[in-house]
């Protein structure tokens, strides 16, 4: 007597006809999902795919605001939503000590004190 397992199995010697269409049906779902590069709005093709921060780029299309330098994953370094190279972010941000300015962003201090006069009020 045939284990069951062994009886409910897919024979290998399927028609080569089902494989093709079925391989076919795959690749074709594949390419139907087109990823867009963040940069230039065309489409991404696997091979010239870069993710960063979780937005897809071309390779050539990875650059520094500042200069258009092209970035790596290695030397880029991302704020609200926009990337530099080190070298500029460093010149641009870091230096100062503020990361908001610039932007139309109130600074961090300015917001706290808000908050502070609020809550002030609350308890009063």
């Amino acid at each position: 007597m045939k284990p069951k397992a062994a009886e409910e199995a897919v024979p290998c010697s399927a028609p080569r006809s089902l494989m093709e269409s079925l391989l076919e049906q795959s690749f074709s779902l594949r390419a139907q999902v087109k990823e867009t590069c963040t940069a230039c709005q065309k489409t991404v093709y696997p091979m010239e795919r870069l993710v960063a921060d979780k937005l897809i780029f071309h390779n050539s299309c990875f650059c520094c605001k500042h200069c258009h330098t092209k970035l790596s994953l290695g030397s880029y370094a991302a704020l609200h939503g926009e990337f530099y190279c080190k070298p500029h972010f460093q010149q641009l941000f870091k230096s100062k000590g503020n990361y908001d300015e610039g932007f139309g962003r109130k600074q961090h201090k300015e917001l706290w004190a808000h908050k502070e006069v609020d809550s002030g009020t609350k308890t009063a």
